[in-house]
C-alpha cells in the first residue's frame, strides 16, 4: 500500500512540475516525510527532481534567462552548507514545522501578490535561499517563485531558468549527500517505478 501511495504522489507532483515549472517539491516533500525518514525523504525528492529537469531541459533550454541562472548558481554555492547544517541540527518534527511553515509564507505571498523589483543582488540572495532548502529540506522552488512572480518574469522565462537551476542544484545537493553520507539508504524497488513515472508524465505532457 506504502508504494501506491508513493507513486500516486509522484505521479501528481510530476504533472504539476511539467504543466508550471514549479511545485515537484512543494507538492511531494510534506507527503514524502510521513512516508520516509528526513534523510530519506530528500534523496528521493533529489533523485526524481534531477530525473523531470533532464526530462524537460531539452524543449526548454532556449528560454534560459542565463544571466539569472549564473546568478542563481552563485548565490546557491552559500546556501548548499547552510542547509546541510540545519539539516543535521534539527529534529524531524522541526523539519516538517519548517516545511509547512515555508508552505504557508509561499501561499501567502501568492495570494497577497507580493512585489518587488528585480536586482543582481536579489538574483544572488534568492539563488542563496534556494540552495540552503535544498540541501535542509529538498525544496528550492518556494523562493524562486516567490521572486519571480514578484517581479512578473514572463511565464516561459521562469519556467525555463528555474528548471535549468534545477538540473544544478539538484545535482550538486546529491553529490554533496553522497560524499557526506557515503551511503544512500534509498529504497531502489521505489526510486525506479517512480523514475519510469517521471519520464511517462513528460512524454504525455508533449502530446
Amino acid at each position: 500500500m506504502e508504494i501506491v501511495w508513493f507513486l500516486l504522489i509522484i505521479f501528481i507532483a510530476s504533472t504539476l512540475q511539467t504543466s508550471t515549472g514549479f511545485g515537484f517539491s512543494i507538492m511531494a516533500t510534506p507527503f514524502l516525510l510521513l512516508l520516509f525518514e528526513p534523510r530519506e525523504a530528500v534523496q528521493i525528492n533529489l533523485i526524481l527532481s534531477l530525473v523531470i529537469s533532464l526530462a524537460m531541459l531539452n524543449k526548454i533550454k532556449k528560454d534560459i534567462n542565463y544571466g539569472i541562472l549564473k546568478r542563481f548558481t552563485a548565490g546557491s554555492t552559500v546556501g548548499l552548507p547552510v542547509g546541510i547544517f540545519i539539516f543535521l541540527i534539527l529534529p524531524i518534527n522541526m523539519l516538517k514545522l519548517v516545511v509547512s511553515i515555508i508552505i504557508l509564507s509561499l501561499t501567502t505571498g501568492l495570494i497577497l501578490k507580493f512585489r518587488i523589483n528585480q536586482t543582481k543582488g536579489r538574483d544572488l540572495a534568492a539563488g542563496s535561499l534556494s540552495g540552503t532548502l535544498t540541501t535542509s529540506i529538498g525544496m528550492p522552488g518556494p523562493p524562486l517563485l516567490l521572486y519571480f512572480s514578484g517581479t512578473d518574469t514572463e511565464k516561459a522565462v521562469l519556467r525555463a531558468t528555474t528548471l535549468a537551476f534545477y538540473l544544478f542544484i539538484y545535482l550538486v545537493s546529491l553529490i554533496i549527500d553522497i560524499c557526506w553520507y557515503r551511503l544512500i539508504d534509498l529504497d531502489i524497488k521505489l526510486t525506479w517505478p517512480a523514475c519510469i513515472n517521471h519520464w511517462f508524465v513528460c512524454g504525455t505532457a508533449d502530446l
